[in-house]
């Protein structure tokens, strides 16, 4: 069963009705996200017997979620397509890493592994759509519009088609062309459930279109934040994945850093949101990985707002970047984001263009895992980062890759030599 409560205010800690269908915070504008019952779900589920390890995808936490896919009630809402339980691969082997005497793990969320489970649409963004379709179908909205720098829309498509809903989603021109493909070869095909609108020249434009031509058709957003914190609920679930034990029966802990591909920063809240529910069951203590959130030196709305003490990005015209991902000029829930980096002593950094595609091509060289830019991006900050002293012999940090470089094959096709 679920333990879900109630949902919250980020910053208000206003509480409403665990249904509302709500966009973000009537009381300040700003995100909500889900509460959960712990002291409940510890008094009933006690030592995680809420958690399923032989399940390979991320509903193997089970009651630690908001929809409990071992509740035929919850399950029947679900629409699972073996997402998560990715792996993390070994990467001390990195040059950087190696010559740091880094423990350096890199956490693919793009190319399927055996033994894993795999993200149907070779991106992260598919853990927040399941969650997104699900709880959409438990409170029976049949209609979704999401805008999308690429590989949010082609995963809410996916979910969409799977689960029996509606959905439009409006995307940039020069959003990647096989992430394009999908959701037009989608919309031709099934033209009264799919709708795809090109708009731009960023995220910005395309979720005003949404929201003055969509949302009086009875359209609900499931922008970044936008939504009663679904997305940020399925995110969460790569934070549980960093703790959980290597075996079963073994001990909960945390990486000392993890570098994360930043755009609007839902996975950054997920992962905080986690660590804190499991140091509410007592699995793990207070202590967190220092957070570093890597942007394209071509748009860095986080990193001006971490370097001047800013409380809050402000809205800056967007670049250029192979990183598409990253390509997001503000976004309503950095606030928060820029919170959690300073109380884990991180930092927002940025990495230029040469630097990401020096690394894409590095990696097709040598491990060929088929990163993604905004993955390569993780990586190529390491050097940066080593300067500033982040690091010491022998931490334990996990970069993330969040995407397969098959979706972006027309842009670095002169990368791969």
């Amino acid at each position: 069963m679920s333990y879900a409560r109630c949902l919250r205010g980020l910053a208000s800690q206003v509480e409403y009705p665990l249904d509302s269908v709500m966009n973000l915070d009537p009381a300040d504008g700003r995100p909500v996200e889900i509460v959960l019952d712990l002291e409940r779900l510890a008094a009933e589920r006690p030592r995680a017997a809420w958690y399923d390890p032989k399940r390979r995808d991320m509903w193997r936490f089970g009651a630690l979620l908001a929809l409990d896919a071992a509740d035929p009630r919850d399950a029947t809402h679900i629409v699972a397509l073996g997402e998560g339980h990715t792996p993390l691969l070994d990467y001390r082997d990195h040059p950087v890493a190696r010559a740091a005497g880094l423990k350096l793990g890199l956490k693919d969320e793009g190319r399927a592994h055996a033994g894993f489970g795999a993200n149907p649409t070779q991106s992260f963004k598919d853990r927040g759509m399941a969650m997104v379709a699900a709880q959409a179908r438990r409170l029976g909205l049949r209609k979704l519009a999401v805008p999308t720098q690429g590989n949010a829309g082609d995963s809410l498509v996916r979910y969409a088609l799977a689960g029996d809903l509606e959905v439009v989603v409006a995307m940039p021109p020069d959003t990647p062309m096989p992430i394009q493909g999908n959701v037009a070869a989608a919309a031709h095909r099934y033209p009264g459930q799919v709708t795809l609108e090109l708009e731009g020249p960023t995220i910005r434009e395309a979720g005003a279109l949404l929201k003055a031509k969509y949302a009086p058709k009875g359209y609900f957003s499931v922008a970044t934040f936008q939504e009663p914190g679904w997305r940020i609920e399925g995110k969460k679930t790569l934070g549980l994945e960093l703790a959980e034990p290597a075996s079963p029966g073994g001990r909960w802990s945390l990486p000392d850093a993890v570098i994360y591909p930043t755009g609007g920063g839902t996975g950054v809240l997920g992962m905080w949101k986690a660590w804190a529910e499991l140091e509410a069951l007592g699995l793990i203590g207070p202590e967190r990985p220092r957070m570093y959130c890597v942007q394209s030196a071509s748009t860095t709305p986080l990193v001006r707002a971490f370097e001047s003490g800013a409380a809050d990005t402000i809205a800056a015209p967007a670049g250029r970047t192979l990183a598409a991902g990253l390509n997001v000029p503000g976004g309503v829930g950095h606030f928060r984001v820029l919170e959690i980096i300073r109380a884990s002593g991180g930092a927002a950094i940025a990495v230029d263009e040469a630097a990401i595609a020096a690394e894409v091509t590095r990696d097709w060289q040598g491990p060929r895992n088929w990163l993604s830019p905004e993955g390569a991006a993780t990586l190529a900050v390491l050097t940066e980062l080593l300067d500033r002293r982040a690091f010491r012999h022998g931490d334990r940090v996990v970069a993330v890759n969040t995407g397969s470089l098959e979706k972006y094959l027309p842009d670095v096709r002169h990368l791969l030599r």
